[in-house]
């Protein structure tokens, strides 16, 4: 008995043996085929996120192509000024430079997950640095920002230099919820000063001209329009009475800040007369206008003022019309100099006024 026991139990040991080691070997394939399932579910699912993500690329681009082309109708026409053109050519440029990079890149962005996705048994190289890509990528991108930077810096010290000197002048002043603008007489082409503390708003000297001034006696100005020459450089001197404004032409390309306190200028030639952009867009209702882009209030979206760009000599033509400030404001004669009242007073429209300048000239040569 003690024998068949013996016997037994080494069977029992041996069949343990035999069963575990088929057991070892069943789950080991068992193991392989889950892996090579998961592998092949793997290998599956990224071929579907990589496909799927560079459609995604496509339909992109082909939304960004076709809103581009769709959205061109209301792009603003030619710029009707010199500096304008230039503006817009290197803006155009720099567009095209950031778009050629921004398509190349994101094509390889969408491109790779395609190309290196998770393969069964594929190993990633090692690839760390490389001094050459480095350099590449560094002083390429360098050099052509540093292009963009540097034309457009040029345009804007051009602009932003001193205004030739056959310049007209005008100025323009901010104020809740309007324009105003000011322009010197035919006499003297020559703005007379101002004083904010001289403004009066009362006896309509919104400007704060300053009557010690000669220059200013033929000043004149506007409320309603703004005119400029066509094919003459005009400066504009910017002023705020209040807040925070900004003078924004649009057709132009003019836009510049205006400051309380701190004068501001721009200076530009417009070689397109309102006449010439009505032919040119087919448009007769067509007007220029200056508008303010900076938010002033509740007021900020009236603060509109219509500019009219003339012919040089319909221009001047226009001026010679225009009745001096003076001459509509004969109150603020008195706070003419008297050594200046003979000068003023011919601005002055009154039976009188040749008697008063004999007077006040007779008493002027008596003083001397």
């Amino acid at each position: 008995m003690t024998i068949i026991i013996g016997i037994l139990a080494l069977v029992f040991i041996a069949l343990t043996v035999i069963v575990i080691g088929k057991t070892q070997d069943l789950l080991k394939g068992v193991q392989g085929k889950a892996e090579q399932e998961e592998d092949h579910h793997l290998d599956s699912s990224n071929d579907w996120n990589a496909i799927g993500l560079f459609v995604f690329w496509i339909v992109c681009v082909i939304g960004t192509v076709w809103s581009f082309l769709d959205a061109r109708k209301d792009f603003l026409p030619e710029a009707s000024s010199i500096h304008g053109r230039e503006t817009d050519f290197w803006f155009w440029v720099s567009m095209s430079v950031i778009m050629v990079a921004f398509f190349i890149v994101n094509s390889l962005l969408f491109y790779f997950p395609i190309k290196y996705k998770f393969k069964a048994g594929q190993k990633a190289t090692f690839y760390p640095h490389n001094n050459k890509l480095e350099v590449i990528w560094t002083v390429i991108p360098a050099i052509v920002m540093a292009g963009l930077v540097f034309s457009g810096l040029r345009v804007w010290n051009k602009i932003m230099d001193d205004a030739p000197e056959d310049a007209e002048v005008i100025e323009i002043m901010g104020r809740q919820f309007a324009w105003e603008v000011r322009y010197p007489g035919v006499d003297d082409n020559k703005l007379g000063d101002y004083d904010y503390r001289l403004i009066d708003d009362a006896k309509s000297n919104s400007f704060g001209i300053d009557f010690s001034d000669p220059n200013s006696f033929d000043d004149f100005t506007s409320a309603t329009e703004i005119h400029i020459p066509k094919g003459k450089p005009v400066l504009l001197k910017i002023r705020a009475r209040d807040v925070l404004h900004s003078v924004f032409i649009p057709h132009m390309r003019v836009k510049m800040d205006a400051v309380p306190g701190m004068p501001t200028k721009f200076w530009f030639e417009a070689d397109k007369s309102t006449e010439d952009m009505r032919k040119e867009l087919n448009n007769p209702d067509f007007n220029y206008e200056i508008a303010c882009t900076e938010i002033c209030g509740r007021g900020h979206f009236s603060m509109r003022l219509l500019l009219i760009v003339d012919e040089l000599d319909d221009y001047e033509a226009w001026k010679k019309e225009q009745t001096p400030f003076l001459s509509m404001n004969p109150d603020f004669i008195e706070k003419v100099p008297d050594n200046l009242k003979a000068r003023a007073l011919k601005y002055i429209e009154s039976d009188n006024s040749e008697a008063m300048v004999e007077v006040i000239e007779v008493t002027e040569e008596s003083a001397e």
